[in-house]
């Protein structure tokens, strides 16, 4: 499977490494879009963990923030996939066998996951009949957000180094 696997990416493997132009425009299209997205997902978590207790006024505001940032980090988490898998054809020997590299993408599974609960959570806060238990479930999913954005970049930078 690993032979087929190489085979299919070795045109798009050699072409990668031939042109440092279209190694540049991919690097840049992740690391943007990485910037961009956990740009936008970091301000709003730190947005959700400031606002205080009880019927602090800026939490209707929060979840709105929320909820229009949120289609923007999945517009360009969609570039850092899409690039992400360009880098991973274009050297596909490498990231196999590396447990940094697995290790990062059990972290973006955790974050996308994560995701979705911190926007069901940010919904259920708009009805809630209990605000203060449905703000702390959001300011927890905000935290492991803030948390995951972190250690995907740390996996990152070992992914540099390590592999």
């Amino acid at each position: 499977m690993l032979s087929g696997l190489t085979s299919f990416a070795e045109p798009w493997a050699t072409f990668y490494s031939d042109h440092a132009l279209v190694r540049t425009g991919v690097t840049f299209a992740h690391l943007g879009g990485l910037l961009l997205a956990g740009g936008l997902a970091v301000t709003n978590d730190r947005m959700v963990l400031r606002a205080g207790g009880g019927a602090d006024a800026e939490r209707p505001i929060r979840i709105q923030d929320l909820g229009a940032a949120h289609r923007h980090v999945i517009t360009w988490l969609g570039v850092v996939i899409v690039s992400g898998l360009l880098l991973f054809l274009a050297d596909l020997e490498t990231y196999l066998t590396s447990w940094v590299y697995w290790t990062k993408m059990t972290m973006v599974v955790l974050l996308l996951g994560n995701g979705v609960l911190l926007r069901r959570a940010g919904q259920a806060v708009e009805g809630s009949p209990d605000l203060d238990k449905s703000w702390l479930h959001l300011r927890r999913r905000a935290m492991a957000s803030l948390s995951l954005w972190l250690v995907i970049t740390l996996m990152g930078t070992a992914l540099i180094n390590l592999s």
